[in-house]
């Protein structure tokens, strides 16, 4: 099949090449000319047979809302605009509306995967219509991992992206698991080399996880994490899904939590936040910053 991806960045650039790795056309627009196949919004809808499936892969917010605002008025009754970036559930409700009222189809895609998506596959969970949901399956059957598992009809217009921040959140949890064991083990005396702790506990134990195979690869580069300082962003979807719990009356305690951590290293150079930021760097190519 056809399809238009607006946003080749880290992660929209690998998926336009793991889509065509699996045989469909995609035709790519991004405000650097030099990753892009058209220059324009215009010119990629042009180049579409209809009906138009246009994938947007952008920042979440103002970027999103202006890029769905341009392809309202481009595309036409019963083409398809499906949200992958990191959007808010909240507002993938108010696009379906938007696109609706001009008979264009709308799914929201949560995608996880990182800058290691393009050889590993993406995971991936998305909302919508059935019907919406069939035009676009052979593009989340061309990114999804091998085998049976890593893709996922969450519900309806929302559900995407709500699952992913859920997905996220349990990642804040689990990051911060890990860093906090990390730092005790480096502040005893009777334990002298932690990163070969880490390592033995990559095979045969519970919490083994792709989680702690990268906080490894992280030790092999920087074993005390000297030259990182500990400071970690937070993505939005922490909060999100911190706010979700409260309005639903669920107890979110670990969660919340590591989101507090995180706000903490803002103040302070938190030892726990340098294997957080490592963390992010090595799954999903997140900047740290560097002690001066």
């Amino acid at each position: 099949m056809e399809l238009g991806l607006v946003g080749l960045g880290k992660m929209g650039g690998n998926m336009r090449e793991r889509i065509r790795r699996a045989g469909h056309t995609v035709i790519g627009y991004d405000r650097n000319p030099d990753v892009a196949d058209v220059h324009s919004l215009e010119e990629l809808v042009g180049k579409l047979k209809g009906p138009r499936v246009v994938w947007v892969m952008v920042p979440a917010g103002a970027a999103t809302q202006s890029t769905i605002d341009e392809l309202a008025e481009l595309l036409s009754p019963g083409d398809i605009v499906v949200d992958g970036g990191n959007s808010r559930w909240t507002d993938d409700e108010k696009h379906a509306v938007e696109l609706g009222i001009k008979g264009i189809g709308f799914v929201d895609c949560g995608v996880s995967g990182g800058v290691w998506g393009l050889e590993n596959g993406y995971a991936l969970m998305y909302g919508g219509d059935a019907e919406n949901v069939a035009k676009v399956q052979p593009v989340f059957d061309a990114l999804k991992p091998e085998g049976d598992f890593g893709s996922v009809h969450a519900g309806k217009v929302g559900a995407g992206h709500f699952a992913k921040m859920v997905h996220n959140g349990i990642e804040y949890a689990m990051m911060q698991a890990y860093a906090e064991g990390w730092e005790l083990l480096e502040k005893v005396d009777s334990v002298t080399d932690v990163r070969e702790v880490f390592r033995s506990w990559q095979e045969g134990t519970v919490i083994r996880s792709w989680l702690l195979d990268l906080a490894v690869n992280a030790l092999d580069d920087d074993e005390h994490l000297d030259k990182l300082r500990g400071f970690a962003a937070d993505s939005g979807e922490g909060r999100w899904t911190v706010e979700a719990a409260i309005d639903n009356a669920v107890p979110l305690p670990a969660i919340t939590a590591s989101l507090f951590a995180r706000f903490a290293s803002r103040q302070d150079d938190s030892p726990q936040m340098k294997m957080i930021a490592a963390l992010r760097n090595q799954f999903g190519g997140h900047a740290v910053e560097n002690k001066k």
